[in-house]
């Protein structure tokens, strides 16, 4: 049996064939060019987070009616798409209820305002700079410069810490001393080293807190306060600069001690210095 390829490729319709070629070629650089306009004409005082969901907009909107047009000039029958309508809907139902969660999800993402883009935060244990918010999840660039997808369902559902959302953030550094220095020589030292520091904020004020009796000596809290951008040159800083004074100060700072106890009734046991050869 032979086919008969003159019923489709007759003139009419590889003239409708062209037409639907030139159509989507002006189409698609028209949607381009338009997205490119609306993206020049937003207020520069929109969020980036906003500017790229308005483009986005423009783009499914624009292919979406594109589509149509070219359905419309190839005179495509799409009645028997929409007989198999019910058993298709009801498969492409199941396979994306998981989709249609992680819109609506985006969608109260994006009313919620919790982050934009260039936002640092942390979902989990896992944390990064968002650079993409989209349709049904959210993408960020871990600070080891990989690519995390995290779905946006995950998102509304997770704690999520906004890392910068603040202009200005607290520091804290975890300082032990030996229990035989002075606290209020030391409590002095610290709030010297803080304010000594030039990236460390006056206002508010550095947080000093004694927090525990722990097993190798006293623990206490630095919180020293700063511009955000400012991280790691104040973690830096303040580290090696807490370190100097103590040294300076002649401030232990405790390593964890192992008593050895025999009892009341037992004899002292010898200790051997391998070294010396002495008792």
């Amino acid at each position: 049996m032979e086919f008969d390829f003159s019923k489709y490729f007759n003139a009419s319709n590889l003239e409708r064939l062209m037409w639907a070629l030139i159509i989507l070629v002006v189409g698609v650089a028209f949607i381009y060019m338009l997205a490119y306009i609306v993206k020049k004409l937003l207020p520069k005082s929109l969020s980036q987070q906003r500017k790229m969901i308005i483009q986005r907009l423009v783009y499914y909107s624009g292919f979406l009616l594109l589509a149509f047009i070219i359905i419309a000039q190839l005179k495509i029958n799409l009645a028997p798409f929409f007989g198999a309508a019910g058993v298709i809907g009801l498969i492409i139902g199941v396979a994306s209820q998981t989709s249609i969660g992680n819109i609506v999800s985006g969608f109260f993402l994006v009313g919620e305002k919790s982050f934009e883009i260039g936002d640092v935060i942390k979902v989990g244990d896992k944390a990064g700079i968002v650079f993409s918010v989209d349709l049904l999840s959210i993408k960020i660039r871990t600070f080891d410069n990989q690519l995390l997808r995290i779905p946006n369902q995950t998102i509304i559902s997770t704690e999520l810490i906004n890392v910068t959302r603040f202009p200005i953030r607290r520091l804290d550094f975890a300082v032990s001393v030996a229990y035989k220095e002075d606290l209020g020589k030391v409590k002095n030292v610290l709030e010297e080293v803080a304010k000594a520091n030039p990236l460390s904020l006056d206002e508010p004020e550095p947080l000093i807190v004694f927090k525990d009796f722990s097993a190798s000596g006293i623990d206490i809290l630095l919180g020293v306060w700063f511009e955000k951008p400012n991280y790691l040159k104040v973690k830096n800083s303040i580290f090696q600069e807490i370190k100097a004074r103590f040294d300076a100060e002649d401030i232990e700072i405790p390593f964890p001690h192992v008593t050895l106890y025999s009892g009341e009734a037992t004899k002292p046991f010898p200790v051997m210095n391998t070294k010396q050869g002495t008792e």
